[in-house]
């Protein structure tokens, strides 16, 4: 099976056990992920519809080296309308596959809080929530409920500045809007949140600064690439390296 690689610098595949999705805030205006499904009416035939996909679920079984996967790239994992028996399946994939480290976005921040005591949180499983501008900053308090070793914030696109409570946050990613009708990122917001991050030793990663397309404006920070990570991936890539080398060695005896 064919690994899904991705251009997302943060990680290295995606994964969509669901496709589809209904704009709740105002990051959802332009949504990357709708455009996605007008242009490719084959390859998605329910268009934009919440669609679950049975036959994906065990995709990550297939890819053996250690990735970061993010999942739901082109919906949200935490849709109203996903039954639980669906996402608890989901939930039990990425269990039983600890060599992946699994990175969930979402903006349905009370729907999770919910829902969260029913799943099988494991250490490979990093959640976060989107960000926008200050209006959505209490999706924050919600997110450090959530009993996830990995806590990490998407501030893309970043429509405004913001001012963060990084407690028991572990990871922040900035990034402009990208499209025909994208809005203006502002730098002074990006070095704002650059130093809230430090000042509080969250890792900060700095996607692109946006524009019609989204390597244009390239992803450059007063000339300094930014792509800090939680030192636990370090770590899992690590530990699954040197069990590798364990198995190998075992198998040559």
């Amino acid at each position: 099976m064919s690994s899904p690689q991705t251009g997302i610098e943060w990680t290295d595949k995606t994964w969509n056990p669901t496709t589809g999705c209904d704009k709740v805030s105002t990051g959802c205006k332009y949504c990357y992920a709708e455009a996605i499904t007008e242009r490719f009416t084959q390859t998605f035939p329910q268009g934009f519809k919440l669609t679950l996909h049975h036959n994906r679920l065990d995709e990550p079984k297939h890819w053996r080296n250690p990735s970061r996967i993010f999942v739901n790239s082109m919906s949200d994992l935490f849709h109203e309308q996903i039954p639980l028996e669906f996402l608890e399946k989901v939930f039990n994939i990425m269990n039983e596959t600890p060599w992946h480290i699994y990175q969930i976005l979402t903006k349905r921040h009370e729907h999770l809080l919910k829902i969260a005591p029913q799943l099988n949180w494991t250490d490979n499983i990093w959640m976060g929530v989107s960000v926008e501008n200050q209006k959505y900053v209490s999706r924050v308090d919600y997110l450090r409920q959530i009993p996830a070793k990995i806590r990490f914030l998407s501030c893309e696109p970043l429509l405004g500045s913001l001012k963060l409570d990084l407690t028991n946050i572990d990871w922040i990613i900035v990034g402009g809007e990208s499209g025909l009708k994208h809005r203006p990122l502002q730098q002074e917001w990006v070095e704002d949140i650059l130093y809230q991050a430090q000042k509080a030793n969250v890792a900060f990663f700095f996607k692109q600064w946006g524009g019609k397309h989204s390597k244009a404006g390239g992803r450059l920070l007063n000339g300094q690439t930014w792509d800090e990570m939680p030192p636990s991936w370090k770590r899992h890539l690590q530990q699954w390296k040197a069990n590798d080398v364990k198995q190998k060695q075992l198998s040559l005896i």
